[in-house]
């Protein structure tokens, strides 16, 4: 078995002190450097000066709020060391800069090749500090991983044909991927292959068994590959989060970019990945924190005031809260201002808003047009539950309906819905299934082309539709 956590910490710890020695040779180096007057005689009462104690104190924090930032630590094993090099140089090039200019910008002399030679010192000692123990760490977890000398367990979705395959590719291999299959789920494909040696178990109480075995990977490997057999497995496995691994000839039910788990093994596709980079991942998290605490402080009064009209406009609660399906198919519940009458759906079947539906208030409908209804899913942002940009969360309801028509819905649980989105913007709020289906191709475009820069974009349509009142 691996543990993860103790992985990780090797990581962090690795980088961590690395960073307090570069520093700390960093200086020793600056001030033997002749160009650069540190205005002392001896290395013992620079290096215990004010100011470059304050810095020991502290730059090696922000050179690890960069390494987080990168996305460094998000996979902790099976490791590109190609990307691993490219993403310590990048990493490394932004803390040189701003090391450079919030520390050593007094250091600046005259002859600019000087300046370059001071900057370059820097990014090698930090490179050659954080790079060399990376590199020892991965190295050594993908030789012990491709040894059987470290495993994660991992279930198999199937009990056919397909699945005994898989089993009888992954064992006779040469060197190991780290797959360790301790068991398969009957999802009542009706035949089981006779050869199967590992227990079988029932998808009943899926996640106390992933918990019980520790179960860290799960790989769907199914006969039966038609859309209904592949939407139950997907949404079956979703909310467990794990890693789900699907066999790339059946992937063809579903549509989206797609990322191979190991270009050295099986024809896995991760179906938990999505376009965008796990650096770019991390800065749209942090950046969605603070954009939804400075806009909820922002906020307050306007909401206080549509409190009280709301409450002035007809009987019932200010807030609307509902079951909406999100991250990793995990159930949360989204919040509104109320734009309905109490009891809108009092037969208990969930219906969509029309033009005319007479369910919405009169003030209900000035807010949706501006979709000031909408500014109480900043909570739901800063919680984590949703993003600011990303696919509109939908109920279980209309879920089931979508994706008998168009299964790729899946794709959409690989990242945090929005608040805002592309098909938002493009074609507005959906009145029945089939508008939904047709909204989710402007989604399943977000999904291929995500970056902060598109979700800049999406923004700024978003401001612009609201200030227009296009919101309905």
């Amino acid at each position: 078995m691996i543990d993860s956590k103790r992985q990780l910490t090797k990581y962090v710890l690795s980088d961590y002190v690395m960073s307090n020695v570069a520093w700390l040779i960093f200086n020793i180096i600056r001030f033997f450097i002749p160009v650069v007057t540190s205005g002392y005689a001896e290395l013992g009462d620079f290096l215990l000066s004010r100011n470059v104690v304050i810095g020991q104190i502290f730059m090696p924090i922000i050179m690890m709020l960069v390494y987080y930032l990168s996305g460094y630590y998000n996979i902790i094993f099976f490791k590109s060391r190609l990307h691993e090099l490219f993403t310590t140089i990048g990493s490394v090039t932004i803390n040189t800069l701003i090391l450079f200019f919030t520390a050593l910008i007094n250091d600046i002399v005259p002859l600019r090749s000087e300046n370059y030679e001071l900057i370059l010192i820097l990014f090698a000692v930090q490179f050659i500090c954080i790079y060399a123990p990376r590199l020892i760490i991965t190295t050594d977890a993908t030789h012990k991983i491709h040894n059987r000398q470290w495993y994660f367990n991992t279930l198999i979705v199937g009990c056919g044909k397909q699945a005994l395959k898989l089993t009888r590719d992954l064992n006779n291999r040469t060197i190991a991927l780290g797959y360790h299959i301790v068991g398969y789920v009957d999802i009542e494909e009706g035949s089981h292959a006779t050869q199967l040696e590992m227990p079988i178990y029932d998808c009943n109480n899926l996640e106390e068994l992933c918990n019980r075995l520790d179960i860290k990977y799960i790989i769907v490997a199914i006969d039966d590959n038609s859309h209904i057999r592949l939407n139950k497995v997907v949404n079956m496995l979703f909310p467990l989060n794990r890693h789900i691994k699907i066999q790339s000839d059946i992937f063809h039910q579903l549509t989206g970019r797609v990322r191979l788990s190991n270009i050295y093994g099986e024809p896995l596709v991760d179906i938990n990945s999505c376009a965008i980079s796990e650096g770019a991942r991390n800065i749209k998290r942090l950046f969605d924190i603070v954009f939804s605490f400075i806009a909820l402080i922002l906020i307050s009064p306007v909401i206080a005031v549509l409190a009280i009209l709301i409450k002035l406009d007809s009987k019932g609660p200010v807030f609307f809260k509902q079951e909406r399906i999100g991250y990793h198919h995990k159930p949360f519940y989204l919040y509104k201002l109320r734009t309905m009458y109490i009891d809108a759906e009092s037969d208990g079947t969930p219906r969509l808003s029309s033009i005319n539906d007479k369910r919405i208030t009169p003030l209900g409908r000035i807010l949706r047009k501006y979709r000031f209804d909408e500014l109480p899913q900043f909570w739901n942002i800063l919680k984590g539950d949703m993003s600011l940009v990303g696919p509109r969360p939908e109920r279980e309801y209309f879920i089931k309906q979508i994706m008998e028509k168009a299964p790729y819905y899946a794709l959409m649980y690989q990242i945090r819905p929005g608040l805002t989105s592309w098909g938002m913007v493009k074609y507005g709020y959906a009145r029945n299934v089939d508008e939904m289906v047709e909204r989710l191709q402007y989604d399943v475009i977000y999904l291929e082309n995500m970056s902060m820069l598109v979700d800049l974009k999406i923004i700024i349509y978003t401001i612009r539709t609201v200030l227009l009142g296009r919101g309905m």
